[in-house]
């Protein structure tokens, strides 16, 4: 059993027994890998760095507060795709959405978290799918209805290449399977759910999800800079949450999800995971920024914090905004002491990321999946 499997056990366990059973495996993990500098990283397979190239670069954590003003790496093409497109076809009885399983789409999904994952990163492409999900949902701007999750115009390269969205094609690439065996399924909608299964199965929250969005053309390509900037406070944060119509509670909710993934320096330029169960949903972002004791990291790259018994978990400067900040810390300090308040407000948050600027067709169903 690898080690994300491990994890997910462990992840459904819940509290006191879940924390018990997940961090030794994870510290030890970290330890072995060894991800506190750069230089240390291990060697990849021929096969994983072949399937990296081919999905625009090797990946990230879910790490969406990391905005880079400009692309690293190479480039990211096109994916070729008919657009789903037309209201009036969305609503019909014949509308596209209308003919997929939805739940056997979300039993695939699950297998490509884990599949041929184990020199991923800490063995799962669950956090960099919940990163896309995260990136093609976060860009909406409620003052003109422009962007979030509908159009999946992240498929084009000006939007691909935004420097906030570095590493993402391996997400893309690898969700690419079950795009080709459901093809009425929107990029849209998959990505979304993807999303979805990448929390649940990594003992998250439930997070309710709806069928019918539609594709868009290239002409739709959202313009770059309205994902957040690591390396900005809370006027920046509450700027960018704003946008989208989030308040303070929505905001911390969502920063919860740091609990997951990890930022790369060839990516994003910082480096490390958020805590020592970087493939586990929980509340301990939270119990790490709150209670650990964070000093600036001696190195060559960008300003970051690394925690000061071990230096092999981070937090960006946004993230200690999220401390520093009186109306920030309150939400903070109370989802790091109760997981289940947190999972609620997670839940309710991320399904309105998801849906934000999305017109549903009226017969749309909500949909809860239970987790695998």
């Amino acid at each position: 059993m690898n080690t994300f499997k491990v994890l997910r056990t462990a992840a459904r366990l819940g509290g006191a027994a879940r924390s018990a059973t997940h961090a030794p495996v994870a510290r030890s993990t970290l330890a072995r890998r060894a991800y506190s500098t750069p230089s240390a990283q291990p060697a990849k397979s021929n096969k994983h760095w072949v399937g990296a190239l081919i999905g625009g670069g090797i990946g990230l954590g879910l790490a969406y507060y990391v905005y880079s003003p400009t692309p690293v790496g190479g480039s990211v093409g096109p994916i070729a795709t008919t657009d789903i497109k037309g209201e009036g076809q969305q609503h019909s009885d014949h509308a596209p959405w209308k003919k997929v399983d939805y739940n056997q789409v979300y039993k695939d999904i699950a297998e490509v978290l884990e599949e041929n994952a184990e020199d991923y990163d800490d063995g799962s492409f669950g956090p960099v799918i919940l990163r896309l999900a995260w990136h093609s949902s976060g860009t909406f701007s409620k003052a003109d209805g422009t962007g979030g999750s509908n159009g999946a115009t992240m498929r084009y390269a000006p939007e691909a290449n935004h420097g906030a969205n570095n590493g993402l094609g391996v997400a893309r690439q690898k969700l690419e399977k079950i795009k080709a065996k459901y093809p009425d399924l929107s990029y849209s909608d998959l990505w979304t759910l993807a999303g979805v299964v990448a929390i649940q199965e990594a003992g998250g929250p439930q997070i309710p999800w709806r069928p019918g969005r539609a594709d868009a053309s290239e002409n739709k390509v959202i313009p770059d800079g309205r994902l957040p900037d690591a390396s900005k406070k809370q006027d920046h944060v509450r700027d960018i949450f704003y946008r989208m119509g989030f308040n303070d509670q929505e905001i911390v909710a969502l920063v919860g999800a740091h609990a997951m993934g990890r930022c790369h320096p060839d990516r994003s330029g910082y480096d490390g995971p958020w805590d020592f169960s970087p493939t586990t949903f929980s509340n301990e972002f939270f119990n790490q920024l709150l209670n650990q004791e964070w000093v600036v990291k001696k190195w060559d790259g960008p300003m970051q914090y690394v925690d000061k018994p071990t230096g092999s978990i981070m937090m960006l400067p946004a993230d200690m905004a999220i401390k520093e900040d009186k109306e920030f810390r309150k939400w903070a300090e109370l989802y790091a002491k109760d997981e289940k308040r947190f999972f609620d407000d997670f839940s309710k948050a991320f399904s309105k990321l998801i849906e934000l600027g999305v017109p549903f067709p009226e017969d749309s169903p909500v949909i809860k999946f239970q987790p695998l």
